[in-house]
């Protein structure tokens, strides 16, 4: 079983991020694997974003909704994506697994006007 597959069976990841000091910053994500990537979607203005456009260094570990570790710590490297078909393989594999909470989502962060500032993230573990 790849590492990407094992992940996918939690609901939340624990996604690392660096600053360019080498300060960590971990984030719990929704995500979904596909292709042996994991992918995650986040506002284009977090601060992920920013740093992962520094430095495509990242680790991840399974973890529930406040962030609380539940396994191990994996290197990883992490980047953002651009290419409208990588977007629509991500955004397929999130769906399946969040069916109606991303549906909820989506319809809220398209009242306010987010959806069109989302940014999608291409993990190798």
């Amino acid at each position: 079983m790849s590492e990407s597959v094992a992940l996918d069976e939690h609901r939340y990841l624990s996604l690392a991020t660096f600053r360019r000091s080498g300060a960590e910053i971990a984030t719990p994500v929704w995500f979904a694997a596909s292709a042996n990537r994991l992918y995650v979607f986040t506002g284009g203005d977090s601060g992920k974003v920013k740093r992962l456009r520094q430095s495509s260094r990242a680790r991840v570990a399974p973890c529930d909704a406040r962030g609380r570790i539940l396994g191990a710590w994996r290197e990883a490297s992490a980047r953002l994506i651009d290419d409208p078909r990588l977007i629509r393989q991500a955004r397929a594999a999130l769906h399946a697994k969040y069916g109606w909470q991303l549906v909820l989502l989506d319809f809220g962060a398209r009242l306010t006007g987010r959806i069109q500032r989302r940014a999608y993230i291409e993990i190798e573990v």
